[in-house]
């Protein structure tokens, strides 16, 4: 593990770290950002490669072992601060490189039992929560609109926990042929809506599924929810519409869990 002590905010070596929060906004050259000493593990046990970290000393000694090929520098927290161009979490920071999404081939040839599949969810802080819910109750990957925010933007990155890092995702442009080949390949599609839906306490679930979320406001697409095998709803209080999405799939995702664990005890 190559640690380097850094004293200057102009060190070339830590080009890559400057000015973050702006740059993210526009081309990260194929890199995202990780916040935190949890995530930052999380990094280095994914499929993702670690382009570099930096830390105080203290976050150092909470990483340890790293892996050898991944260069590390140290230095206090104002300096950090002062690369960086925010306060961010712990003194511990990573940079991960981009790679090809797996293909919604790759996520169906592992014969996958539980999918989620957002529909234009854009808010990055809803997709974080939403991989680290699916990741708990053991959804087997995520497939995400265009229009759906970006799991490895680093506010999605640190709600997960990590999670969008484990959890394989795939991009999908047409909802419907999607929705087609997830029929073909054997599962059954579950789409969650507020209203006028089967009771999702009492549903069972078959033995492979996809649970379909929309946005918080418009919901799934009506085209969408009209394709689905089964649409269910979470009973709420009268007066009530609807949930935030990350809460409702977490509500979902349990359930569903639920009730498939008891079936398979009986």
């Amino acid at each position: 593990m190559p640690v380097e002590r850094v004293v200057d905010a102009d060190d070339p070596r830590v080009e890559p770290f400057r000015d973050l929060r702006d740059r993210e906004r526009g081309s990260r050259d194929g890199l995202f950002v990780v916040e935190t000493r949890a995530v930052v593990r999380e990094l280095l046990a994914s499929r993702f490669r670690s382009r570099a970290i930096l830390v105080n000393d203290a976050a150092l000694a909470s990483l340890e072992p790293i892996p050898p090929d991944v260069p590390v520098y140290v230095g206090p927290m104002p300096l950090l601060r002062e690369i960086v161009g925010y306060n961010f979490h712990r003194g511990c920071l990573a940079l991960g490189e981009r790679m090809p999404d797996p293909s919604l081939d790759a996520i169906l040839a592992s014969t996958p039992k539980r999918l989620v599949m957002l529909d234009d969810v854009t808010d990055p802080d809803n997709v974080g929560v939403i991989f680290r819910t699916a990741r708990a109750f053991g959804a087997d990957g995520v497939l995400l609109s265009e229009g759906s925010a970006d799991p490895l933007y680093r506010k999605a990155i640190r709600t997960s926990m990590g999670a969008t890092l484990l959890v394989p995702f795939a991009r999908f442009v047409e909802p419907l042929d999607t929705l087609s080949r997830l029929r073909a390949a054997g599962m059954t599609l579950l789409a969650l809506t507020p209203h006028d839906g089967v009771d999702i306490g009492t549903y069972v679930p078959p033995e492979r599924a996809v649970l379909l979320l929309g946005t918080e406001g418009a919901g799934l697409r009506p085209g969408v929810t009209a394709a689905a095998d089964v649409a269910l709803t979470i009973p709420m209080a009268a007066g009530i519409d609807s949930l935030n999405v990350a809460t409702a799939a977490a509500i979902a995702l349990h359930a569903l869990r639920r009730v498939a664990t008891a079936r398979h005890r009986l």
